[in-house]
């Protein structure tokens, strides 16, 4: 989410770390989809919303100008997509987590995101890169209506690998905890976790764990009133078969998995998914956002 701004000048302007916080709520009008709510504090912003596929979808990118987090930041984000609405959130780059300070405190990162009868909303941000020897909290809770759709991915890089800098090396000190819950009239539906410690690592390389592959994806997508069609689902198996990936139904949740070397190469897996997945659940072929060809 980095964008180059001028500095911010604000009461905090010269704390050692950001509390952030943005409010957006989208609503169906007459003219389609519109962004009728955003409110910030701190170094957290949205463009005006983008309509590539036409006035019902609005895809809306998030900024964040510091580029990434540091100890004692704690960023929240709440999006609420209203009655009839189709909300797409993406961010125009990746977020960063870099090393904590000595003083150890978190990096914190709660997403808040909520539907209304008949909505949709899709949470697409690029990856998430955790730097040697960050303390890094990703929380994200997502609370849908009754007749409302979500389909979001995480995409995490655990190290620069590019670089050569991966998190298994014996003097880092990474810690992790990454969580994704999805509710339904306030039933849960859907909890997955992920705990990583200097103490537990050894999950990095376990063939049950990371297999040595230092980025993961997870994308989730539903709910759906029945199991998907047979030949969609062996589509989405054959294109998972060409990766480290799998895809299944967990619930009324449809799930896919990916491990790999490249975040980008996650994100167009992921991306290929939701080609097939978007008309079967929102009656709607994908539009990309244009952000992402840049």
């Amino acid at each position: 989410m980095n964008l180059p701004v001028q500095p911010l000048k604000s009461a905090q302007a010269d704390a050692p770390y950001w509390n952030a916080r943005l409010q957006l709520v989208t609503r169906k009008t007459p003219r389609g989809t519109k962004l009728v709510h955003k409110e910030h504090k701190g170094p957290l912003y949205v463009q005006n919303p983008f309509y590539p596929e036409g006035p019902d979808c609005a895809h809306i990118y998030l900024l964040h100008p510091p580029g990434g987090m540091v100890s004692g930041d704690f960023l929240t984000i709440e999006v609420r997509a209203e009655e009839h609405s189709h909300t797409l959130v993406t961010t125009p780059g990746a977020g960063r987590v870099y090393r904590a300070r000595p003083d150890g405190l978190i990096q914190k990162q709660q997403v808040n995101l909520s539907t209304s009868c008949g909505s949709a909303l899709e949470w697409m941000p690029l990856e998430t890169i955790l730097f040697p020897s960050s303390k890094a909290q990703l929380e994200t809770r997502v609370d849908l209506a009754a007749d409302s759709a979500f389909i979001g991915w995480e995409i995490t890089s655990l190290g620069l690998p590019a670089n050569g800098v991966r998190l298994n090396d014996a003097d880092q000190q990474t810690t992790l905890k990454q969580g994704l819950k999805i509710y339904r009239e306030g039933r849960l539906l859907l909890n997955e976790r992920l705990k990583l410690t200097p103490e537990n690592n050894e999950v990095l390389n376990a063939s049950a764990g990371f297999r040595g592959q230092p980025v993961h994806g997870l994308m989730v997508a539903g709910p759906f009133a029945a199991d998907l069609p047979s030949s969609a689902m062996e589509t989405l198996q054959a294109l998972c078969d060409e990766h480290i990936a799998g895809v299944s139904m967990n619930g009324e949740f449809l799930t896919v998995r990916c491990l790999g070397d490249c975040s980008e190469k996650a994100r167009l897996l992921l991306t290929e998914v939701w080609k097939i997945v978007r008309p079967l659940l929102l009656q709607r072929p994908a539009c990309a956002p244009r952000i992402w060809a840049t």
